[in-house]
């Protein structure tokens, strides 16, 4: 039983043919051999043959010849064009430029875009709201009145910061496609049913955390305005004992 040695390489297979074919056996009986060694990834018997014409011939070299290959179509003059015109306007696409560079494919126009030029098509970065300024400014001086006790050697300062976000709740969350998944026979009639209508009715909550979790779940009424009034009113009205105690021990609250 012979140990199988899987992808070999070439040149390495056609070593062993050039010694085989040396040693006067015949191309049925290398391929034969090379079979029992390299498995199912042998050389077929006709590149066998092949190979043993060629070595008989007075061939030596066991690896491929070189090739000059196709000559590339894509000049610096064409990149340079392509680049002024995705400057010129950079929401464009394949198609639009294949209509100005007429006589270039799209796969060589798409091959100078994503690989000569290193060009990438990117989406804005969606963020809640755009800071002016003195937001910034305002959050900076915040953020560092909490790290500069911090900074001096105490974290009793991360059991004070209170933190509070909101997010709109609907009074009935329809059930996604991905939900309504069941487990059926092959043969069993495909199900059908209409797609639900996201719930109109919704409201506002309130919801405050510290460094130990979720704190206060709070439903604000409607026509509130959210702001610090509300936050402290929304504070002040907690009628649970001791979740009003936990609340009094936090001096300071950020602002989401």
């Amino acid at each position: 039983m012979f140990k199988i040695i899987e992808s070999p390489a070439s040149c390495k297979v056609r070593s062993v043919i050039r010694f085989s074919s040396a040693r006067s056996l015949c191309a049925a009986d290398i391929h034969r051999k090379n079979c029992e060694v390299y498995g199912a990834t042998a050389m077929c018997e006709g590149k066998v043959r092949k190979w043993v014409r060629d070595f008989k011939a007075g061939r030596d070299n066991v690896h491929d010849d070189s090739r000059s290959g196709h000559p590339s179509v894509i000049t610096d003059n064409m990149e340079a064009s392509v680049e002024a015109k995705i400057l010129e306007k950079r929401r464009f696409t394949i198609s639009t430029l294949s209509n100005v560079f007429a006589k270039v494919s799209r796969s060589v126009l798409n091959k100078i875009v994503s690989e000569k030029l290193n060009f990438k098509k990117l989406c804005s970065c969606w963020v809640p709201k755009l800071l002016t300024e003195d937001h910034e400014n305002k959050r900076f001086e915040c953020s560092l009145n909490f790290l500069t006790p911090y900074n001096e050697g105490s974290d009793a300062i991360l059991s004070r910061i209170l933190t509070g976000e909101e997010t709109w709740v609907s009074h009935v969350t329809p059930e996604s496609k991905q939900q309504s998944m069941e487990w059926r026979l092959t043969d069993c009639p495909e199900r059908v049913k209409a797609k639900p209508a996201l719930s109109q009715r919704k409201i506002m909550a309130s919801v405050f955390c510290d460094r130990h979790g979720v704190l206060l779940v709070d439903f604000m009424q409607r026509g509130t305005t959210i702001n610090a009034v509300a936050y402290g009113q929304t504070l002040r009205n907690q009628s649970d004992s001791k979740q009003k105690t936990r609340l009094a021990d936090r001096g300071n609250f950020a602002a989401p």
